[in-house]
């Protein structure tokens, strides 16, 4: 009698067959983890996929939130950051890495020195706001980031109160500043796109533009939601990394991003009491309620 452990049907054979000849687009994702799955690697990995690509994802740790309030986040030691990011990357072809929250200053340095090893892979970095953190860690983390990791960075996200705050601190809010000016301070280290959100415009508008210190390369104006959200930040700048992996143009996949991330939060999700969470699958939503509509009228 052949054991079964020996016995490979025709159709698996096949099929491996294919999918060995299908070429993944796999994107690495350092982010922290997030147990509501508003932002973090549970974010980046939907995002991700619903682009079409492989999520790949590294912890840098742990929040402890709900969707009213972050509470606490537990940093991994910088050593198992970047274990698990070296062992990613040579074993899987990157096409683009996403960073989100790193938590510590020696994971800022570890993802500092793996993006550093790895030059032609473009790199996505978003710095969410980190009002609930103590406001010394924030400093000390964010000049860190400064220093050693943003040389590294393709694209910088952010909201547009954020990144003012951060890279023109001696900006009065008589002059606000343009993303052009946001765009130049980024330049100073070596970052050549910001990705700037958020920017408030007349009538319950924001607007998200694509700058570089001597261009703006697209923008795209946005009514306000009445709920609040968690994690379109994520959302965007994961979805916004996928396309690049794809080798698509920065001024399309940042169009492209901002529209999918316009239909997630249309169709946002709100599994507590508080805030709501960007629906990364809509478009799965979408077809589930296309094919429920002849079966309603069915008899």
């Amino acid at each position: 009698m052949t054991s079964p452990l020996t016995t490979v049907p025709e159709s698996t054979a096949s099929e491996s067959t294919l999918a060995a000849s299908i070429d993944t687009v796999s994107i690495l994702c350092i982010n922290a983890n997030d147990p509501i799955g508003a932002g973090g690697i549970n974010c980046d990995s939907l995002a991700v996929a619903s682009m079409g690509g492989h999520p790949c994802t590294v912890a840098t740790g742990t929040l402890v939130r709900d969707t009213l309030d972050t509470l606490d986040f537990y940093a991994l030691p910088d050593d198992a950051v970047q274990h698990q990011a070296q062992t990613v990357l040579q074993d899987i072809p990157i096409r683009a890495i996403k960073i989100g929250f790193l938590g510590s200053i020696g994971n800022v340095r570890v993802c500092a020195e793996v993006t550093n090893d790895y030059p032609d892979i473009p790199v996505v970095a978003y710095v969410s706001s980190m009002a609930w953190w103590d406001g010394a860690l924030i400093e000390d983390y964010l000049d860190a980031y400064e220093e050693l990791l943003l040389p590294q960075v393709t694209v910088l996200v952010g909201a547009y109160g954020q990144l003012w705050r951060w890279l023109l601190p001696e900006r009065t809010s008589e002059h606000p500043p343009t993303p052009r000016d946001i765009a130049r301070a980024a330049a100073e280290h070596a970052v050549p796109f910001v990705l700037v959100t958020g920017i408030p415009r007349k009538d319950q508008h924001v607007e998200n533009v694509l700058a570089s210190p001597d261009t703006i390369y697209g923008s795209g104006e946005f009514e306000l939601f009445e709920t609040e959200y968690l994690g379109a930040g994520d959302t965007l700048s994961a979805a916004l990394t996928a396309l690049l992996a794809t080798e698509v143009p920065l001024s399309d996949a940042t169009a492209e991003a901002m529209t999918y991330l316009d239909k997630c939060l249309e169709g946002g999700l709100r599994p507590g009491m508080g805030k709501t969470i960007p629906d990364r699958l809509f478009w799965v939503h979408a077809d589930d309620d296309e094919d429920a509509g002849p079966a309603a009228d069915a008899p």
